[in-house]
């Protein structure tokens, strides 16, 4: 026996009648006129289904009448703002739809899931010991005509345990048969948003090419953790022809870090290249396991051409693009956590041609390399053998463990190394020259300074012990005599050698990341370039001495107040500006 709660003139009852699912149908509805218009519009062909003039908040049925109460739209209907009278209204409405139903029984209502309704019904229900199941039925896309996505709230009927706060919360997903538990309604709220934007999102790019490139996770089902990063990268310049409209760029694992997939410019570029009016780039997680390219294509082959372009002809093959045609490696050597810098890992990945790199990722900011290593192949280990004939051959996809000690992964090392050449030519450089390096974290600059300036004597300060351990055991690191760490904060460090040891150093050098995301200079922390401390730097250094200054500001201004402060504590300064970097 089915309810539906104000049917006003859908034909959902009578389309259910036709197909057999169900006869025993009430329709209720306040309005005279509209029950009238579908009592003659079913009397002769539906005997069995009936239409009565009723008040939901007051109806004449006895308690537990019904196996199922619908509302399709009816709760949307009342519940249009938060007032109190219009909350006091719907609480009577649920009142009335729990007390005719049987239990065991379900209410089904049909909604678009405004959080405010959500976020009523859901609570209203749990509270009374409900299990409470929201299913998405329909997304946005050409599958169909709407725009935000169509949800039905399954709430079954339990008798109410007197104590009990359990709570049984479920949401299941357009794409997934087997629903997933959530903790909290916020939960469950948050989890229907996500698909509405994402609905609006899909909505959006299949009318207009996207001015600015949208970016947008996708989760793996069974932990909830993204599985894959995607930007949507429109050439509006590009003229489409039937085989260039869109492709889909699988970046290989362990690259995404790279200034071509993970930046908006370098992204612009490849887009550009690749020759394709819309490009989406795909990002591999590291906690996640891919079967290839082929499996990567069926996994997400559905779920792109959501975000297909306008225009794209009917069954236009959409290709899969990549660097080698591989999704490339990427094996994590070690994982832990640091007191300061929170989780990390070690990761071998491959890199162009035949190359590995060892990287340090903080996981507070994947996308960013903290360290990298390139690492050497046997053959260029100095002092190997050459290798017998009928010894195996390593495996092409484990990478080597050597450290190739001549390498500086990063553009601004090799600035910071240049900047040497201010201290004069080869033969104006002294016997032995000091050399203070804030911080090890970037582990490649002190070990080519070691090496390659034989004259070098090297202190190194490092605030957080975890790191010269990551060092020593995956970077190749090592002290000696002419190399040595010194953990300790670097403010500090710096301050007890101006008042203890003044003109001790020919360079300082400075590389140290800020903790403070939320300050528009990500290197280094504001302190380390407040006047009194710079005057500090001076006061340790040489009267030919040198500052190295990795400073790297998305503010402006901020920007413009550090390159000042620098000019006033120090006589000459050169600036040079990174390409591709901030």
């Amino acid at each position: 026996q089915v309810l539906v709660v104000g049917c006003g003139n859908s034909e959902l009852s009578e389309q259910m009648y036709d197909v057999g699912m169900c006869e025993d149908i009430v329709n209720i509805d306040i309005s005279d006129a509209v029950i009238r218009q579908m009592q003659e519009r079913s009397r002769s062909k539906r005997p069995k289904m009936s239409y009565l003039l009723m008040d939901m908040l007051q109806m004449d049925f006895p308690d537990a009448h019904f196996q199922v109460v619908l509302d399709k739209g009816t709760l949307d209907a009342v519940l249009t703002d938060e007032e109190e009278a219009t909350l006091a209204k719907v609480d009577k409405m649920f009142a009335e739809i729990s007390r005719v139903l049987q239990v065991g029984g379900r209410y089904l209502c049909v909604s678009l899931a405004q959080a405010h309704v959500l976020k009523k019904a859901v609570e209203y229900f749990s509270q009374e010991g409900w299990v409470v199941r929201v299913h998405q039925v329909a997304g946005s896309g050409d599958k169909q005509q709407f725009v935000l996505p169509v949800f039905v709230y399954v709430m079954t009927k339990f008798r109410k345990i007197p104590g009990s706060a359990l709570q049984i919360l479920e949401i299941c997903p357009e794409e997934q048969d087997k629903p997933m538990r959530v903790e909290s309604v916020e939960q469950l709220v948050a989890a229907v948003k996500d698909r509405q934007h994402y609905s609006l999102l899909c909505s959006q790019l299949s009318k207009a090419p996207c001015g600015e490139q949208v970016s947008l996770d996708l989760c793996d089902k069974e932990s909830g953790m993204p599985r894959y990063t995607l930007h949507v990268v429109d050439s509006p310049s590009m003229k489409p022809s039937r085989d260039n409209h869109f492709a889909i760029f699988i970046i290989p694992q362990g690259r995404e870090t790279e200034w071509l997939f993970g930046t908006e410019e370098g992204r612009k570029q490849l887009a550009a290249s690749a020759g394709f009016g819309r490009l989406v780039t795909v990002a591999l997680h590291r906690e996640q396991h891919y079967e290839g390219m082929a499996g990567i294509q069926v996994e997400l082959s559905g779920k792109v051409m959501e975000l297909a372009p306008p225009g794209l002809p009917a069954r236009q093959q959409v290709p899969f693009l990549s660097v080698g045609g591989d999704i490339g490696m990427r094996t994590v050597r070690h994982r832990d956590t640091s007191a300061l810098s929170g989780e990390y890992v070690i990761e071998d990945v491959k890199g162009d041609g035949t190359c590995y790199f060892r990287r340090l990722i903080f996981l507070r900011n994947r996308n960013v390399v903290q360290s990298e290593a390139r690492l050497l192949a046997p053959a260029s280990l100095p002092g190997q053998k050459k290798r017998r004939k009928d010894k195996k051959k390593p495996s092409p996809t484990e990478p080597p463990a050597a450290i190739d000690k001549s390498y500086l992964c990063c553009e601004h090392h090799k600035a910071m190394v240049a900047g040497l050449c201010l201290l004069g030519g080869p033969d104006a450089l002294p016997a032995s020259l000091g050399w203070l390096v804030v911080v090890l974290g970037g582990v490649s600059l002190p070990l080519f300074i070691h090496d390659y300036f034989s004259q070098a004597h090297v202190a190194v300060v490092e605030i957080d012990p975890s790191m010269l351990e990551v060092a020593t055991r995956w970077f190749g690191f090592s002290q000696g005599d002419r190399m040595r760490v010194h953990v300790s904060d670097g403010l500090d460090y710096v301050a007890k050698l101006a008042a203890e040891a003044p003109a001790q150093y020919d360079v300082v050098m400075f590389d140290v990341d800020s903790k403070d995301l939320k300050v528009g200079m990500s290197c280094p922390p504001p302190a380390f370039v407040e006047k009194p401390f710079l005057q500090k730097v001076k006061t340790i250094l040489k009267p030919e001495g040198v500052f190295v200054l990795n400073l790297v500001c998305r503010d402006a201004q901020l920007k413009e107040y550090v390159l000042a402060t620098l000019r006033e504590v120090f006589p000459l300064l050169y600036t040079r500006r990174i390409e591709g970097e901030v």
